[in-house]
C-alpha cells in the first residue's frame, strides 16, 4: 500500500475524483499515478520518475505528449473563432476544411463527414445512422446491430452494447435488446487443434451467417469491426477473415460500418486499417489519432448511399435531428487538421511502415521467451499472449506481477485479460523500439524469476 501524503496531489486527487475502468475501492487506498510532464514517447510521474509510453496514453497520443505547434494552432483559433455551432446550415472554415481533407484521406469513396467530439460518439452516432437509413428505405424492422466478442466501440449506453465486453454490461442493465455478438476472431485462443488460419476464418463468417439466418436477415441493419481489434486484446485478423465476413454482409444487405478509432492514421502502416485489410465499409469512424489525442474529436465518413438516404429522411422529417454542442468545435478541428498536416510532412504512411517492420521483426523474438505463446501485430501495433503453459495455452493466472514489473522497469503498456499490447505513439524510431524492448525484456525477465518459469 503506498503511503498518501496529505495535501499532495493524489490525496487531492482521492478527494474529489472518480476514475474510469479503475478499481474505486482500491483507488482510495492507493491513489493516483498522477503525470506531470510529456517529452516525446516519454511521460514524468510527480516524483520524477520516467516512462517509455508504449501504449500512447489510450492509443491516441501518435504525436507523443506535448507540441508547441499543435498550441500554437489551438492558441491562434481560440483568438479567432474559440466557438462557434455547425447546426442549422451554420460552419466555420476549420470544419470546411478538416471534412474536405478527411474525403481526400478516406480509403475508399466517401461522400460526406460528420464531425463529433469522441470514439464513443462517433460510434453511437453510426448506430442511430443505420436506424435512421434503414428507416428511409421502408424497413425501420431491420434494426438489430452485430457485434463481434471482445470487440470494443466506446462506453455510451448504444456503443456500450455494441461492444463485446461483458464487463462493461454488468450492473449497467447492457447490452439493450437489439444488440447481438459473433465470434471473436482470436486465431491463436479459440483455433481447433489442426484448423487453419483460412478454416478459422470461414468457421467465423459462418457463425456470422448463422447469427443473421437466426435473428433474420430482415431484421439485421449493420455490422460493426475494428480492423484490428484494439482493447480486446490486439486481436489481428486471420487469413482471409474479411474477405469471408464481407461476402456474408453484401448478401443479406447488411451494412457495415468499420471502427477506425484505434486503427485510422497510421497505426497499422496505411492510413486507414480498412487500406491494410481490404475493407469496404459504408461507414468509417475516426478519432484518437485524428488530433493526436491534443483535442477531443472524431468524425464520420458516409458513403453516397447513406447520405442519400439521410437527405430523404431530412426532406421528409423536416430536419436532421441530431448534434452535440461541440459537433465540429473550430479549435478541435483546426488541431486535427493541423495534425494531419504534420502526418504528411513526416511521411506517415512510410514511416509507420518503415518502424512497424522493425518493431514487428524485433518482437517476433519474444515468442521464445517461456511465458509468452503467441506475438500478432501489424504496423506499430501488436500483443503478446502470456501463458503458463505453451502446449495447452493456458493464460496465465494473473497479471499483477506482470503489470508490477512493467512498470518497475519505467514502461507504460496496455494489459488486456492476459494480454500485454503495445500501440506505442507513432513518432517512434528505432531506437526508440530498442529501449522500449530492452525494458519489456527486463520486465519479462522479474515475471518468470518470480513464477518460476
Amino acid at each position: 500500500m503506498n503511503v498518501i501524503r496529505p495535501n499532495s496531489l493524489q490525496a487531492r486527487d482521492i478527494a474529489v475524483a472518480i476514475h474510469p475502468q479503475t478499481n474505486l475501492a482500491k483507488h482510495e487506498q492507493d491513489g493516483p499515478t498522477v503525470i506531470v510532464r510529456g517529452d516525446g514517447i516519454r511521460i514524468y510521474d510527480d516524483s520524477g520518475k520516467e516512462f517509455i509510453e508504449g501504449a500512447a496514453g489510450l492509443w491516441c497520443a501518435a504525436l507523443g505528449f506535448a507540441s508547441d505547434r499543435l498550441a500554437d494552432v489551438a492558441a491562434r483559433q481560440m483568438r479567432t473563432l474559440g466557438y462557434y455551432h455547425s447546426y442549422r446550415s451554420t460552419a466555420h472554415p476549420a470544419g470546411i476544411e478538416l471534412a474536405e481533407k478527411l474525403i481526400e484521406l478516406a480509403p475508399v469513396p466517401m461522400s460526406k463527414v460528420l464531425l463529433q467530439c469522441s470514439g464513443s460518439e462517433a460510434n453511437d452516432t453510426a448506430i442511430k445512422l443505420c436506424w435512421y437509413y434503414q428507416a428511409a428505405m421502408g424497413r425501420p424492422e431491420k434494426n438489430k446491430i452485430i457485434g463481434r466478442m471482445g470487440g470494443y466501440h466506446g462506453t455510451t449506453v448504444a456503443a456500450g452494447s455494441l461492444s463485446g465486453k461483458p464487463d462493461m454490461h454488468v450492473d449497467f442493465n447492457l447490452p439493450l435488446p437489439q444488440f447481438k455478438h459473433t465470434l471473436n476472431p482470436h486465431y491463436y485462443r479459440f483455433h481447433e487443434d489442426g484448423e487453419t488460419e483460412e478454416e478459422f476464418s470461414t468457421r467465423m463468417a459462418d457463425a456470422l451467417e448463422a447469427m443473421i439466418l437466426e435473428e433474420g436477415p430482415d431484421t439485421v441493419a449493420a455490422f460493426f469491426a475494428e480492423p484490428v481489434m484494439g482493447a480486446g486484446g490486439v486481436i489481428v485478423p486471420p487469413a482471409t477473415y474479411f474477405e469471408k465476413i464481407q461476402a456474408v454482409l453484401k448478401k443479406y444487405d447488411v451494412l457495415f460500418i468499420a471502427d477506425e478509432v484505434i486503427c485510422g492514421f497510421g497505426r497499422t502502416g496505411n492510413w486507414w486499417g480498412s487500406q491494410t485489410f481490404d475493407l469496404k465499409p459504408d461507414i468509417v469512424t475516426c478519432a484518437k489519432a485524428l488530433s493526436a489525442a491534443f483535442m477531443p474529436v472524431s468524425a464520420l465518413l458516409i458513403n453516397e448511399k447513406v447520405y442519400q438516404a439521410m437527405v430523404a429522411q431530412s426532406r421528409k422529417l423536416g430536419s436532421f435531428v441530431h448534434g452535440y454542442t461541440y459537433t465540429g468545435h473550430p479549435v478541435a478541428a483546426a488541431v486535427a487538421l493541423e495534425t494531419l498536416k504534420i502526418y504528411e510532412e513526416m511521411d506517415l504512411v512510410g514511416h509507420s511502415r518503415r518502424v512497424g517492420a522493425y518493431f514487428q521483426d524485433r518482437l517476433a523474438a519474444f515468442a521464445d521467451r517461456p511465458l509468452v505463446g503467441d506475438v500478432r501485430g501489424v504496423g506499430l501495433i501488436a500483443g503478446l499472449d502470456l501463458v503458463t503453459d505453451k502446449a495447452a495455452r493456458t493464460p496465465i493466472p494473473s497479471m499483477e506481477p506482470v503489470e508490477r514489473h512493467v512498470r518497475e522497469a519505467g514502461l507504460v503498456l496496455r494489459l488486456i485479460g492476459n494480454r500485454i499490447t503495445f500501440s506505442p505513439p507513432v513518432i517512434i524510431d528505432e531506437s526508440g523500439v530498442d529501449e522500449m524492448l530492452a525494458r519489456l525484456d527486463k520486465a519479462l525477465t522479474g515475471v518468470e524469476k518470480e513464477l518460476a518459469l
